[in-house]
């Protein structure tokens, strides 16, 4: 007995620093991947390295504690340091989800997607320890078997996430009449260094001779390489690069620091671009197409830098963000009003009137615009889902593809705030090159009116406004055909 007694002590006195030593393990795995992937993981390699290490050290964890506490505790002190190191990692872009559909977005999208790849394998890993070596969970009662079965959930899940997360980002070729790559054709995507950071372009077109457009997507932080290939009517006329901006879309990893990511770094990428793509392909000058945003940054590289573009061609033009905001706010409290939503009218009443410090407050003066100003979308290509409807296409990863919407808004709170002093109508009203906008009949008033206001008195060597009648603010994907032969006869014959 007194043997007995002895040997169970000397085992507690074992056990308590080997659990200690799993609590340091667990604490420390989480502050490196606080330090390195704050984010979460950008590839597939990452991602694979990822759960192959928090499956390895859940496993550690359990057989040193050897105790079902393991199974819970390890993920929860993960977590906890995690967290902790992501915010002294990040500071202030460590934005913490909040309840409504942009946190929900945010936490799926970021944490969710870390969750998987590390607090499930670290739970599972500690959760084999247990089962490895006996301790608890060979006994046939109903907590055992509930441990098999969440066991083994959760490995599928592990299991087919790494699976899933292998398929490559690819884009389809050109294809001649007789259905094999035409001659001459040029579909790639590729990445260029551009002022320190590796950006992703997709580079289509059915000519490599052809005219060089370099198109701008809107947000800050949107993607658009599946929406420009969800119709391919432009790449008939010119060479088209759709270019993902540091910390959008593809090249989401590229946004830390973000203390470096600026309005005016922005433009400088741009020229960036512009310089390689005329280095690329030997030409002179290229076309600017900017969408929303886009328009605000083509507009302020075409000025700095005219020499390097045959024109811009604004669609969704933004002339004034305030302006616009404040606008949207006005016409939205007031639609909530009218129809007797009172939680919203509540809510926008609390938050006042933008601009926000808060990215959150701006979801419910900006989310409600096909309800505020709704027209019949049946007549254009891309229907009421908006982008949505382009996120699984082939040109990016699967990581990518969960990484677009966590990308918008990370980049957003990032950029927008600093986007509150441009007035174009005060900061470009002159420019040096040809200028055509391509607009929607249908464009909200907060922007319809500032972008005619500031046409109307715009000096510049031509300008041309073209209206599509169908298309609301993004006409270049709601009437592609119409916008490609709107580009061609009126900007590239004029060219």
């Amino acid at each position: 007995m007194y043997t007995t007694a002895a040997a169970s002590a000397r085992s507690a006195a074992v056990a308590v620093p080997m659990s200690a030593f799993a609590v340091v393990l667990v604490v420390g795995w989480g502050v490196v991947q606080g330090v390195l992937l704050p984010r979460g993981p950008f590839t597939a390699v990452e991602a694979i390295a990822t759960a192959a290490v928090s499956a390895s050290v859940g496993l550690a964890a359990g057989w040193l504690s050897r105790s079902r506490w393991a199974v819970p505790l390890a993920p929860i002190l993960f977590v906890v340091a995690f967290e902790a190191t992501r915010w002294a990692t990040l500071g202030e872009a460590a934005i913490w989800p909040r309840p409504s559909t942009y946190g929900l977005v945010m936490l799926v999208t970021g944490r969710g997607v870390h969750a998987v790849f590390t607090v499930v394998p670290l739970a599972l890993g500690a959760l084999f320890a247990l089962v490895a070596t006996g301790d608890g969970l060979r006994r046939r009662d109903a907590a055992a078997w509930v441990g098999r079965i969440v066991g083994a959930g959760g490995l599928a899940v592990v299991l087919f996430a790494c699976s899933a997360i292998v398929a490559p980002a690819r884009t389809a070729p050109v294809l001649g009449p007789d259905g094999h790559r035409l001659p001459g054709s040029i579909a790639e995507l590729t990445t260029v260094p551009v002022n320190g950071h590796d950006l992703a372009l997709l580079i289509r077109g059915r000519d490599e001779t052809a005219p060089v457009v370099l198109f701008l997507a809107g947000g800050p932080g949107g993607s658009e390489l599946g929406a420009m290939t969800a119709d391919l009517s432009l790449e008939q006329h010119a060479v088209v690069v759709t270019w993902d901006q540091r910390g959008a879309g593809k090249s989401y990893s590229e946004l830390d620091p973000v203390s470096t990511l600026t309005l005016e770094g922005a433009v400088a990428d741009t020229i960036a671009v512009t310089e390689h793509l005329r280095a690329r392909f030997g030409v002179e000058k290229v076309y600017l197409v900017g969408q929303s945003w886009g328009t605000l940054l083509g507009v302020l590289a075409a000025k700095e830098r005219p020499d390097l573009y045959h024109a811009f061609v604004g669609t969704g033009q933004m002339v004034n963000l305030p302006e616009t905001d404040r606008r949207f706010y006005d016409d939205t409290l007031a639609w909530a009003r009218a129809t007797g939503r009172d939680d919203l009218e509540r809510d926008l009443v609390r938050n006042g009137p933008p601009p926000y410090e808060d990215l959150f407050a701006y979801e419910d003066a900006l989310s409600h615009e096909h309800k505020v100003y709704p027209y019949d979308h049946s007549r254009n290509a891309e229907g009421q889902a908006g982008f949505s409807e382009h996120v699984f296409a082939a040109e990016y990863t699967p990581l990518e593809r969960v990484h677009n919407l966590a990308a918008m808004l990370d980049t957003f709170a990032v950029l927008y705030p600093q986007l509150q002093d441009v007035d174009l109508r005060r900061d470009a009203a002159t420019l040096d090159v040809p200028v055509v906008l391509i607009q929607g009949r249908h464009e909200a008033p907060g922007r319809a009116e500032p972008a005619r206001d500031w046409f109307d008195d715009l000096r510049a060597p031509s300008k041309e406004w073209i209206e599509l009648a169908t298309s609301g603010h993004r006409p270049i994907f709601q009437q592609p055909g119409e916008f490609a032969r709107a580009f061609a006869e009126r900007v590239l014959t004029a060219g």
